[in-house]
């Protein structure tokens, strides 16, 4: 049953404003805020410029209960602990006390997606603002109540307090629309100084239930009465259903249905097991026409500089043509599949003519959006709650998952439906990490400056987000398809393919250009870090050539042409921490190399050093011991953002060695673990220090992506050092490094 209430209507008929929570089930369609994107820019902190509602973010019950709610997901990148621990501060509640509901259409704010390391300054500062605003309001509330100066109180334990045994509640205090209020463009925010939660490594209080194998995933989930359902994904791009005889599979027992719409192919049975017998023997019973034409994959650098493009030029100054010694090579960097552990899932329920879905994509407003064009169905209609996936680094497969859900869904309404894709299914229909190219040709002169600085990169769209139908597989399968939306080149000062293309040091004469890719080989879109990746290690290894070139320090080097001090002092740190300037010399097969880059030239600044040896037999890598600072803005978990600089390191390391998705020309070719290799355990780095620089009251930075340029540039430079030769073509395999090292 579908209940809709508004939440004046909560808030006059009870003074409590979490009973719009307590709705029975979670289908209820309440009036949830829901941040207006394109509305004029108030020049409030954050996401409260989208949704300055007070009560859209902070809801206090009648019993004083306390509920946190943010647009933004956690995708594993600790984003939930670090949510409470500042509303706990600036509220003045014990963190444990404190509930959180994060990205559900119908509940919190619009923020778009969780991607592009923008969480934190984007909802954290939007829910620390509107914690402190609400701190004050209840204190003002409580002055005004007991006729006292407002600075005779102060708020502790979820209270207002104060001298004579003053003690009221917060529930006692919230009226019925005492939070229904804008924000205000200030805050009286806590100062550093006075951080009881902030600044501390309290535990994350998502990681219980993934060790312990508790409900922890969209995976985990199984509501009372579920269906399951699999999918039969065709065997290529553009394959098309030419016979299929399903009758033997419909006759299995259990099996509820197999639902076909053109090309969109299914099975649904009352248990996993029988769904998963029946859509192994459909799939046989079906034949495909195929069309697919995909380059060679051998040369896909070359068949991407090849394609049409829209060329920009993103950067301009001095005059080129300066003589001295040339550094310039051509690096690729072929697609790479997200690797997700645990494949793509939804659960999605369709009843009085509403579909709800629990799906662990990045973006539930843009998930909904494209669902409700795909069922042809109002927004209002459409719910997707965010349930968290086992594993997620940008746009995989749980938008088209969720996509899934919600069509057979709608074919068995009354029923919750479950959809599971399998490991083959997911590393061959996943979104893919857009394969790049990039050129640089630069020039160090007699003085060891850089003296001129040429760089153009290629690639593909990273941003093939839902919004529009025509993103999801399903609604291209069905009989009447939407189109793929146009490829969308996201601009600077982000940049997509160009993220991090300009770089942060300062060169008197440069040139970069960036060449839009409107046809895409392989379907791509968002993956962690974007172009930066690939662009930091280019322009990483190229300083390090032109260090070399000029007999400098690689260190030193850099610091020549870093004019911001917070990159020079994280340069700085990882080299001390490091012992770069006393770094001994090494036994053959071993290697230094050094990193630096500023998430997108706008996030947090990190520099990695770190040492290696090779077998130069096997070419096989490994990473002795590594040295990282991170400098994040004002830090609120510092054992959160290690987590997140060692896992940046630990998956840069793995796709600068060991990935890439392979295709013939009509098939993706990588679609096991055995075809697309990642980093085991066996290689992950001996030793991994993080080292983070608070900058007390400075804006919140993203942390998430900003380790995965520097790691591989660093990487790649202590190859370079231990071999002699520079690689430029990803990833560094054991068959390049062995031909490196003339073997």
């Amino acid at each position: 049953m579908s209940i809709m209430l508004s939440r004046r209507a909560v808030l006059l008929g009870t003074g409590a404003l979490t009973l719009a929570f307590s709705l029975p089930g979670a289908r209820a369609q309440t009036a949830a805020s829901e941040g207006d994107m394109a509305a004029p820019e108030r020049k409030l902190p954050g996401s409260l410029d989208g949704t300055p509602r007070l009560n859209a973010w902070i809801r206090i019950d009648a019993n004083g209960a306390v509920t946190i709610l943010t647009g933004k997901a956690e995708l594993g990148q600790g984003l939930r602990t670090a949510i409470l621990q500042i509303a706990a501060e600036e509220l003045k509640v014990p963190f444990d006390a404190l509930a959180l509901v994060t990205a559900d259409t119908g509940r919190t704010a619009n923020e778009g997606y969780t991607a592009g390391s923008h969480s934190m300054q984007d909802s954290g500062t939007a829910i620390r603002n509107a914690a402190a605003q609400v701190r004050e309001i209840l204190i003002q509330e409580a002055a005004r109540r007991l006729s006292v100066p407002a600075e005779r109180l102060h708020a502790a334990d979820g209270a207002v307090v104060g001298a004579g045994n003053i003690h009221l509640g917060y529930g006692e205090l919230v009226g019925a629309e005492l939070l229904e209020v804008d924000a205000q463009p200030t805050s009286k925010l806590t100062a550093a100084s006075e951080f009881t939660v902030m600044n501390r490594s309290i535990p994350r209080v998502d990681i219980p239930g993934k060790v312990t194998g508790g409900d922890a995933y969209v995976q985990d989930r199984r509501p009372q009465g579920m269906l399951h359902a699999r999918m039969i994904r065709p065997p290529s791009y553009g394959a098309e259903i030419i016979q299929l005889d399903s009758t033997s599979v419909e006759a299995m027992p259990r099996v509820l249905k197999v639902l076909r719409d053109r090309n969109f192919l299914a099975v649904v049975a009352v248990d996993e097991w029988t769904a998963l017998q029946a859509m192994r023997r459909l799939s046989t019973l079906v034949t495909w026409s195929e069309q697919a034409e995909l380059p060679d994959s051998a040369r896909l650098a070359d068949a991407l500089t090849a394609l049409p493009s829209h060329d920009t030029v993103i950067l301009d100054v001095g005059k080129p043509g300066a003589s001295g010694k040339v550094v310039e090579g051509r690096f690729a960097k072929p697609y790479l599949a997200h690797g997700s552990i645990g494949p793509s899932c939804a659960v999605a329920e369709a009843s009085g003519g509403t579909v709800t879905v629990w799906t662990h994509t990045q973006g539930v407003y843009p998930l909904r959006q494209a669902i409700a064009g795909m069922l042809k169905l109002p927004l209002d209609k459409v719910r997707c709650i965010h349930t968290e996936g086992a594993g997620c680094y940008g746009h995989n497969g749980a938008d088209d998952v969720g996509a899934d859900a919600a069509l057979i869904a709608a074919a068995m309404p009354g029923r919750p439906v479950r959809v599971q894709w399998m490991r083959e299914q997911e590393h061959s229909w996943e979104p893919f990490g857009p394969g790049m190219v990039t050129s640089v040709r630069a020039v160090v002169g007699d003085a060891g400056t850089i003296t001129d600085w040429h760089y153009e990169v290629w690639s593909q769209s990273h941003m093939m987000r839902p919004g529009e139908p025509g993103t999801l597989l399903a609604a291209r399968d069905k009989r009447d398809p939407a189109p793929p939306p146009p490829p969308i080149e996201i601009a600077q000062p982000e940049g997509g393919g160009d993220r991090n293309a300009i770089p942060l040091y300062r060169f008197p004469n440069s040139r970069v250009v960036t060449h839009f890719l409107r046809e895409m080989p392989l379907r791509g879109s968002s993956m962690r870090s974007l172009g930066g990746y690939l662009n930091v290690l280019s322009i990483e290894s190229t300083m390090d050539d032109l260090a070399r070139a000029s007999g400098q320090d690689p260190v030193d080097f850099r610091l020549r042409f870093l004019e911001e001090d917070r990159a020079r002092a994280v340069v700085e740190r990882a080299a001390a921490d490091f012992g770069w300037s006393g770094r001994p010399p090494l036994p053959s097969g071993g290697g230094y190399g050094f990193g630096f880059a500023r998430y997108k030239n706008l996030e947090a600044y990190c520099a990695i050093a770190l040492e290696i040896f090779i077998d130069p037999e096997a070419g096989d890598v490994r990473i002795r011991r590594v040295s990282a600072a991170v400098d994040t803005g004002e830090v609120v978990n510092p054992d959160g953002i290690r987590n997140q600089i060692e896992g940046g390191i630990i998956q840069s390391t793995s796709w600068t060695l060991f990935e890439q998705v392979t295709f013939d020309s009509r098939r993706i070719t990588s679609f096991d673990w055995s075809s697309y290799p990642i980093l085991r355990f066996s290689s992950v780095p001996e030793r991994l220090d993080v080292a983070v620089i608070d900058r007390p009251g400075a804006p919140f930075l993203g942390v998430a992506e900003a380790a995965q340029g520097p790691a591989g540039s660093a990487l790649a430079n202590a190859i370079r050092d231990a071999c002699g030769q520079r690689l430029r073509q990803l990833p560094f395999t054991p068959a390049r490094i062995r031909q490196a090292f003339g073997r």
